[in-house]
């Protein structure tokens, strides 16, 4: 009795390959490539880490960092001890200017102002403090600088000196200076102020 013939073209199984379900071809199908790059990767391998202030893709070069502001500066003692010696000095300058010209000179009366609340500012910071200082200050380098300017034209028309002015006859070189003060010379008092507060709230920014 004769057997029966295979099928022709029977397909073949792999070496070793079990089937499964009755299905011959699902080693191969599991065996068989997906087109995915990434398949059997584990989950998160190529995931962004994140960067040293929490932003994603800081580890690859992604997203600069956060930079902190800088502090503000607020410092009263040294603002205070700036405007000092602005005020002595743009207050001997201003007086040597009215000395020598014999007139009161709007703009450097501003000068004088500026000047105090501008190195006040700049040294001393933000603190609300310090414009009003500077402006009181002001007042003082310009009545200062219109009391030695006083003394120095007093000193050519008198056998005395401008330091002997000053610290042995200052009640008669006030007399002196009350007598020649006008309504201008309180504008200039009032400019130089309003310019030191000026001058110290653009020099804290």
């Amino acid at each position: 009795m004769s057997q029966p013939a295979p099928p022709p073209n029977q397909p073949q199984q792999p070496y070793g390959a079990q089937p499964q379900d009755g299905n011959p071809y699902a080693a191969q199908q599991a065996a068989a490539p997906t087109g995915n790059p990434f398949a059997g990767r584990q989950p998160g391998q190529y995931a962004q880490q994140p960067g040293p202030y929490g932003q994603p893709g800081a580890a690859f070069g992604g997203g600069a960092p956060f930079t902190p502001m800088a502090p503000t500066r607020d410092n009263v003692g040294l603002g205070i001890l700036a405007a000092v010696v602005a005020a002595l000095v743009a207050g001997a300058v201003y007086g040597a200017i009215l000395g020598a010209t014999k007139h009161e000179i709007g703009y450097a009366a501003v000068g004088v102002g500026f000047l105090v609340g501008f190195a006040s500012g700049k040294v001393g910071g933000r603190n609300p403090a310090l414009p009003v200082l500077s402006a009181v200050f002001a007042l003082i380098a310009v009545y200062f600088g219109q009391l030695l300017g006083e003394a120095m034209i007093a000193a050519k028309d008198y056998p005395v000196t401008v330091s002997e002015l000053f610290f042995d006859h200052f009640s008669l070189l006030n007399e002196l200076w009350k007598a020649d003060s006008n309504f201008i010379s309180y504008v200039f008092f009032a400019v130089a102020a309003v310019a030191a507060f000026s001058g110290a709230k653009k020099a804290a920014d």
